[in-house]
């Protein structure tokens, strides 16, 4: 039987004796330059900290769940989307983690050095949480912490960009003022002011290296975000324990409150599954007790998920969401559709759509001219109906994408839009027959009100 063991290392270590080598003293250094991504790293965390607030788990359960279009499209088995929510949810933990880790490795403290070992013991189960409680007024005192370090360091980056700017325009200005020294006066620069601005700025940025991360040490760094990273791993078992059966049981988890309340949602259920069915009828496991994957790459195991019918499986997510929106927008507006703008239409089209839009057409022309603006007002109400449930589907796809975009410099700490609120994992059939119906629909309005 593996001993189990306690959180108590994470408040003892800053007070342990430390023997420090040469090397040690060269690896002490601040994070420096490093501080930026060590701050997109925590407002990763702190997004996914906020994404299992009571108010967060809560409309998942009674919005994004049993939503239309997620039914219809997506999946209607409650159990397989809060399944998949917890899959992403932890596979976002993970690769924070890694993050961690690599800082870890930076670290004078042999705890915080080998902090991959402790979140695998996490995953484990071999780990208490007793003191690890989300929502307690010590976590939330970190999360205020750390929200205040990622605030100064984006702004040190957008004033170290200023002041990049600032130095090649101080180049350029020296050798103007060369010139007037020569004997050549230029009346449109005033060098003195130039300087007092450059001097102001780089004041300001030696005060936000002083506040921000850039001055924090690796193991200051580490320390804070172990905790919360423990905290995040241990609310994700209560929250989804029940659908994933190789979690540690929530029991070990003593919750602040109670994240459901009184109602009785598909998340009380007793059901243990942790595999997800969606339109592929493939089976697919997410998560093994060891954090690996056994059925494929173990990057973005959630997004590769999608089988070869969904719309997501084909790379059609994105184009489908563009032209959804492109209809929102020449619905939302009195303006004419030239031929230009409805060839662009089309060629944002697969042939498979093309057929079938062509199919629907010719299938109204049948039924006889359609000119009145009586017969406009007729399609307007059922395609305003479709478009209620596909157009936020069409929107989170693109939010999806813009969030996951690791490379950009962002600092955001809001909650993430997950895969399951995409067209990602959507039926491809199903979701090209209802662009194809609402593309027809929009069609027979314009050719109705003569705005073609």
């Amino acid at each position: 039987m593996v001993a189990v063991t306690t959180m108590g290392w994470l408040s003892q270590i800053r007070n342990r004796k430390r023997i420090k080598s040469v090397d040690d003293v060269h690896r002490s250094k601040n994070l420096g330059i490093l501080s930026f991504e060590t701050a997109k790293t925590m407002s990763r965390l702190v997004a996914l900290y906020k994404s299992l607030s009571d108010q967060e788990i809560n409309y998942l359960r009674d919005n994004v769940v049993q939503s239309k279009g997620v039914n219809y499209l997506n999946s209607a088995d409650a159990t397989s989307l809060f399944s998949l929510a917890c899959a992403e949810r932890l596979e976002d933990l993970d690769f924070t983690a890694a993050a961690i880790g690599r800082l870890g490795q930076k670290c004078i403290d042999l705890g915080f050095n080998r902090f991959d070992i402790l979140y695998a013991d996490l995953k484990l189960g071999t780990l208490h949480f007793e003191t690890l409680e989300y929502g307690s007024r010590k976590i939330e005192k970190k999360i205020k912490e750390i929200e205040r370090l990622v605030y100064a360091t984006a702004n040190l980056h957008a004033s170290l960009q200023g002041l990049g700017e600032l130095e090649v325009s101080e180049r350029k200005i020296k050798q103007r003022k060369l010139y007037c020294e020569l004997g050549t006066p230029d009346q449109n620069v005033n060098f003195d002011q130039f300087d007092q601005k450059l001097a102001s700025h780089r004041k300001q940025v030696r005060y936000l290296k002083k506040v921000s991360l850039w001055n924090k040490t690796f193991d200051q760094s580490v320390e804070i975000l172990a905790r919360i990273t423990c905290s995040v791993y241990a609310r994700i078992c209560m929250v989804f324990g029940p659908y994933i059966r190789d979690l540690p049981a929530c029991g070990l988890v003593r919750p602040i409150k109670n994240v459901i309340g009184s109602r009785s949602g598909p998340i009380l259920g007793a059901s243990q599954h942790c595999l997800v069915r969606f339109h592929s009828q493939k089976p697919i496991r997410f998560l093994d007790v060891d954090g690996s994957d056994k059925e494929g790459s173990n990057n973005n195991r959630v997004f590769h998920a999608a089988g070869p019918n969904t719309v997501g499986g084909s790379g059609l997510a994105v184009r489908y969401a563009n032209v959804i929106l492109l209809v929102e927008r020449y619905l939302d507006s009195n303006m004419t559709i030239g031929r230009d703008a409805r060839e662009e239409l089309y060629e944002m089209l697969p042939e498979s759509l093309r057929k079938s839009m062509r199919s629907k057409l010719r299938k109204n022309v049948k039924k006889g001219p359609v000119t009145d603006k009586l017969m406009a007002g007729g399609w307007k109400e059922p395609l305003n109906e479709m478009m209620e449930w596909l157009t936020p589907m069409a929107h989170d796809t693109l939010k999806w994408q813009m969030e996951r975009n690791f490379g950009s410099m962002k600092f955001e700490s809001k909650p993430t839009v997950l895969l399951l609120q995409t067209l990602h994992f959507s039926d491809k059939e199903k979701a090209e027959a209802a662009i194809a119906e609402v593309l027809v629909g929009l069609s027979c309005i314009y050719w109705c009100e003569k705005r073609l």
